[in-house]
């Protein structure tokens, strides 16, 4: 059982991110039932992911897609409580997690930030290599205003923390789904190759498709070598072939970008 929210000194919201992920979303909520507030930053779903959420009692904020760091930013703003808690739409809250946490929130001033390990499954089987676990990304447990990200960037987006307290790290993990099936690991490849080759853009790289195999096979390498993805037997490599199509795609389609191909003039064509 959660514990006793009325005797606790520090109220949370969670908030989940999403777009058309009505297979997900009613599990994720599920998982977060005994926070105070939960808000669903929804970039206009063209599925039943609102009505889902708004269904099992939260918040939606519907939000227009600009890139991730825009997103978050006034997903947080939506927020009304002092201590905010970071969920995505594949990613699911454990017993173990929850009470961390809302002993965490109570506890004094020992951090404004953490972040929480992510444990991985993938393929009928958890993922102990690949540089998936802990898997840590931005801290996911923080206080309202302590943390701020780029507004601009489109994917993986940067943070920047605001406190002069060092960051903690929780101990109990939660869980996330990073792919449905494997017609998931080609469509993340392809749109977060999309939104990367433009934060690429951005920051003033340059593409190449020379590059983009280089990137692409070291990618693989780092992952499936160095980060011991073999060990993870056919996920392993399955995750590290993905990873390969999405960087190499992100340089190629940044070569594309900058390239600017336009096809041969074709005039009228009389007799």
């Amino acid at each position: 059982m959660p514990e006793d929210r009325t005797t606790g000194k520090q109220k949370i919201t969670v908030y989940i991110i999403a777009w058309n992920e009505a297979d997900k979303i009613r599990s994720a909520i599920n998982s977060v039932l005994w926070a105070d507030e939960i808000i669903l930053a929804d970039s206009y779903s063209e599925d039943e992911t609102a009505s889902i959420a708004e269904e099992m009692g939260a918040r939606v904020e519907q939000i227009t897609f600009r890139g991730f760091g825009d997103l978050r930013n006034r997903a947080m703003a939506a927020c009304t409580h002092d201590w905010i808690f970071s969920l995505d739409a594949d990613e699911r809250c454990t017993p173990e997690a929850r009470d961390e946490i809302l002993r965490t929130i109570d506890l004094p001033d020992l951090a404004d930030a953490y972040y929480i390990p992510r444990r991985n499954f993938f393929m009928g089987r958890w993922i102990k290599h690949s540089g998936f676990y802990p898997d840590y990304r931005q801290p996911q447990l923080f206080k309202k205003g302590v943390l701020k990200f780029k507004d601009k960037d489109p994917v993986h987006e940067e943070y920047t923390i605001i406190s002069d307290k060092p960051v903690g790290y929780l101990q109990q993990a939660i869980w996330q789904f990073p792919y449905k099936n494997l017609e998931e690991v080609a469509h993340k490849a392809n749109r977060y190759s999309t939104l990367g080759a433009e934060k690429l853009r951005q920051r003033g790289k340059s593409g190449g498709m020379l590059k983009a195999l280089g990137r692409g096979l070291w990618s693989f390498f780092h992952m499936y070598i160095l980060k011991k993805g073999i060990l993870d037997g056919w996920p392993g490599l399955v995750i590290a072939i993905g990873n390969f199509e999405g960087t190499y795609y992100k340089y190629a389609k940044l070569h594309e970008l900058q390239s600017d191909w336009q096809p041969p003039d074709s005039p009228p064509l009389t007799r």
